[in-house]
């Protein structure tokens, strides 16, 4: 790794002393790393072809992949888990030699490829993909029943990998400049998935082929199929952009109660364009399609599955009340078209870039509707969920996420930036100018932390660290002597310096300055009972 700095050179050692409780294996390497079979080329586009037969719960397909090669080689590594099966792989017309190792394909090319040109592959293949138990968070296929005992099918393979079903380059630093999605459905039946649908016909065999093409960049596990009995609602928003598409595919029986309840999504939309900038998706409109299971942010083609009712599966995951105003899946996921879905991680150790600040629109949207305090409650309220387990950034280069704390500890980190930064017309620059910089781009951490840096003249370069990297969080230590306050900090980090608001007199709250050094100033509040630390700040206090 080149130029790794000394936040970065602390977090491998620290992800090492996990790793050794946790062993990696080369099958791990293969998934999440850079192999040298993957680092040649560069994916420009993916042409997938997808038949679905729900009598026994197979697919068949193909994918061409249109890649530019990046230096000359001839060993390509093509990802597609088991127990799906490659039928074959050519290119121009030839049948390609390939050895299978696991979930990783190796196919040797016709000939040495040359650097700077474009070339396409096709994979066809065929199975039974794994099915999920418990979408989302167990991967892969759904083949369910609706209300009136028809088809309804669905995937989500987010962790697992889009491999699970289609083969792709299976890592989130390569995503394709645009795609093209077609699936082909039995009789009676509306294939959904991301984009805009360009066409669709009926086949010899009676079948319906539905194609839909994405004009963006995508990362493979936002790739959505959907297969059922919908209907489209259509609708438009003004904003940013000029006028943004939106269509709402949900099972036909529900196409009145979807009406009524999808009526948050133009609201949230402005929200979202107020603090995160433009839709980044608006060529491709916004869509929410109904599904069997809770929920992903499939880009331009939400899943939603939160059965028409406010709050999380009708939970307040805040305990505030305020949870239960509207509804989780609709502007959680939603959220996820800025963070994850524009700006996406390049590795999933750092899948925080995703879920903290897309946890923390929920927050701001509650804060857009209800006021700044209720998003204190809300943002407040969801510490009850943080289990402080393992750190939040995962090992590197294996396919594994941290913890789940990335949601909820993460996005109370993201509001004590907020406190540190004291001026929202620059916090909420921040967050634009990241739409803005890292525009359908994918990133590393170094590279977020280096914004705030840029855009603040701070350095947080610290603040991040000891949340991201350790399980505890700052503590603050103080004591009276007479009428001098003294405070340090206590934390994992050396040196450790980030600035907080206390009250040191009637004034209200201020900011003081603590190190990892005992400091002193001057408390002129009579009583030392009424001395607080900013509840905005999500930190330990302790009185020595």
């Amino acid at each position: 790794m080149r130029g790794i700095p000394m936040l970065f050179m602390v977090l491998m050692i620290a992800l090492t002393a996990n790793a050794q409780q946790e062993t990696f294996t080369h099958a791990d390497t293969l998934r999440g790393s850079i192999t040298p079979a993957r680092a040649w080329w560069d994916v420009q586009n993916y042409d997938l072809h997808v038949n679905v037969f729900t009598g026994d719960s197979t697919i068949t397909g193909y994918n061409i992949i249109t890649y530019k090669i990046l230096k000359t080689d001839s060993i390509m590594q093509i990802d597609l888990q088991p127990p799906m099966e490659v039928d074959s792989i050519t290119q121009d017309g030839q049948k390609l030699a390939y050895e299978r190792e696991g979930s990783a394909i190796f196919v040797r090319t016709l000939a040495k490829q040359l650097k700077a040109t474009s070339k396409k592959i096709g994979i066809y293949y065929r199975g039974k993909p794994k099915i999920a138990v418990n979408p989302p968070w167990d991967g892969g296929f759904m083949w369910r029943k609706d209300e009136q005992n028809r088809p309804w099918i669905s995937t989500a393979c987010q962790g697992l990998g889009a491999s699970a079903w289609w083969p792709n380059k299976d890592h989130q630093s390569d995503e394709p400049d645009d795609m093209t999605i077609s699936i082909t459905v039995p009789p009676l039946m509306t294939a959904v998935s991301n984009g805009r649908l360009k066409k669709q016909f009926d086949n010899k065999d009676y079948t319906t082929t539905f194609v839909w093409y994405v004009s963006n960049p995508i990362n493979n596990y936002d790739v959505a199929l959907n297969v059922g009995s919908y209907v489209e609602i259509k609708d438009s928003y003004q904003g940013e952009g000029g006028n943004l598409d939106l269509s709402y595919w949900v099972i036909d029986y529900n196409k009145d109660t979807a009406i009524k309840h999808f009526a948050v999504v133009k609201p949230m939309l402005r929200c979202f364009e107020y603090w995160f900038g433009k839709y980044p998706f608006y060529q491709d409109s916004y869509k929410l399609v109904e599904a069997p299971y809770l929920g992903m942010e499939h880009q331009s083609a939400v899943a939603y599955g939160n059965k028409f009712q406010m709050g999380y599966s009708g939970r307040d995951l805040s305990a505030s009340g305020w949870g239960l105003k509207w509804d989780f899946i609709i502007i959680h996921e939603s959220g996820h078209e800025w963070f994850g879905n524009n700006i996406t991680s390049k590795d999933i150790a750092d899948m925080w870039i995703h879920e903290s600040f897309t946890n923390y629109s929920e927050t701001l949207f509650t804060e857009c509707e209800y006021g700044p305090k209720a998003a204190f409650e809300y943002v407040t309220g969801i510490r009850k969920n943080i289990k402080n387990d393992i750190p939040i950034v995962g090992p590197y280069d294996v396919n594994r996420e941290g913890s789940g704390d990335m949601y909820y500890k993460g996005s109370n980190m993201i509001h004590t930036i907020r406190q540190i930064v004291n001026n929202d017309n620059v916090f909420r620059d921040i967050l634009r100018g990241m739409n803005q910089t890292f525009y359908h781009q994918t990133v590393t951490a170094r590279q977020i932390t280096d914004y705030f840096n840029q855009m603040t003249g701070m350095n947080f370069d610290k603040v991040f660290e000891q949340y991201l990297l350790h399980t505890t969080i700052p503590t603050l230590e103080y004591h009276f002597n007479g009428t001098q306050l003294q405070f340090r900090w206590v934390t994992d980090v050396i040196d450790f310096n980030m600035p907080v608001k206390v009250t040191l007199s009637d004034d209200g709250y201020r900011f003081i300055y603590p190190g990892k050094k005992w400091q002193t100033t001057t408390f002129t509040m009579t009583d030392k009972k009424q001395f607080k630390v900013d509840p905005n700040f999500y930190i330990n206090i302790k009185e020595r």
